[in-house]
């Protein structure tokens, strides 16, 4: 029982680690398909390559030992990690459906503390005492923090760029600046990828400490980063066309300028956190550098309307995730 279980949370966390590469292929590859630097499918390629080559370069997983220390120990089962990755792969679908850029990151972790919550409850402790705060409320704060460090960094960028560029004739600027946003876009599919992937890489080496596959402390398997790099890279190949609709085009018009200082600020951003074992959410990431974009031009560039609708999605995702894996983890318990 417990081996076919282990089975099962194994596909599900790849299947998670697959609909969280094309769910937010839209962050990294929106800007630079809406100024048309590649189309579509050069754009998801380039995205592609770049999540997986973060594999061979990060090798110490500091954000999957945050992600793995959300739910104290004692309260995580197999089922607990099942329940939650049900819940997290299906509030992503839901939200990829309607073109909504929620958070994959925020859906898992949501998920993953719901299931153990419920867990505590039935185990007649206090639901509370299954979720590590110390780390949940880190991660809660930079649902605020990391757009608001990307809007900051973005429109500094933004405003150096302008102020470098301020001779140059403006067909040579647009040519350098689509060259450049190649780059930019590279870096913030690393970026991304060095974040992202480590999330389920610790969801998955927690399932293993469940299971007395390993004990907890252990160095983590090598297979986990690598099944997990491939499944990303795998899920942004299939792309996310509505989203890269909302990212483009929706919040504000984005220029190769304004692209190359976007990308840059979210990759910035993106390092800054994985380096402080930070599990923040690229999508949040990406829009709060989009806004500061737009805001170098005027407040009114940016599409607030749009905006406040993000807003919303991102605070609702953890609870929804955690109402439907707590929801999830009353049916799967007895498996």
């Amino acid at each position: 029982m417990v081996t076919t279980l282990l089975v099962a949370v194994v596909v599900l966390a790849l299947l998670f680690d697959y609909t969280n590469g094309f769910h937010d292929a839209a962050n990294s590859i929106a800007t630079i398909v809406s100024t048309k630097v590649l189309t579509p499918f050069q754009a998801v390629l380039l995205a592609a390559v770049f999540n997986f080559a973060a594999y061979f370069f990060i090798k110490d997983h500091k954000v999957a030992n945050t992600v793995a220390k959300t739910v104290q120990e004692e309260f995580i089962t197999l089922h607990v990690v099942l329940a939650g990755l049900i819940a997290a792969i299906s509030w992503n679908l839901i939200t990829w459906w309607f073109g909504i850029p929620s958070s994959s990151s925020h859906t898992l972790i949501g998920g993953f503390a719901g299931a153990g919550i419920t867990n505590a409850l039935f185990l007649g402790k206090h639901g509370m005492s299954a979720v590590n705060s110390y780390y949940v409320i880190k991660i809660i704060a930079y649902i605020v923090l990391a757009p608001f460090i990307g809007l900051i960094i973005a429109y500094i960028v933004t405003i150096i760029i302008l102020h470098i560029c301020k001779k140059a004739k403006p067909a040579t600027a647009e040519r350098w600046f689509k060259r450049l946003q190649l780059l930019s876009a590279a870096a913030l599919s690393f970026a991304h990828g060095t974040n992202d992937a480590q999330k389920v890489m610790g969801i998955l080496y927690v399932s293993l400490v469940a299971a007395k596959i390993i004990h907890s402390g252990a160095e983590m398997p090598e297979w986990i980063p690598l099944a997990c790099y491939s499944a990303i890279s795998l899920g942004t190949m299939s792309g996310g066309w509505k989203i890269v609709k909302t990212m483009g085009s929706k919040i504000t018009k984005i220029t190769p300028l304004e692209g190359v200082a976007a990308e840059s600020a979210g990759a910035i951003t993106l390092f800054i956190t994985e380096h402080f074992a930070i599990p923040v959410s690229t999508t949040h990431t990406i829009t709060g550098s989009i806004i500061g974009v737009g805001l170098t031009k005027r407040v009114s560039a940016v599409r607030w309307g749009v905006t406040i609708n993000l807003v919303w999605a991102w605070i609702i995702t953890i609870p929804m995730s955690a109402l439907i894996a707590g929801l999830t983890f009353c049916l799967v318990r007895h498996i």
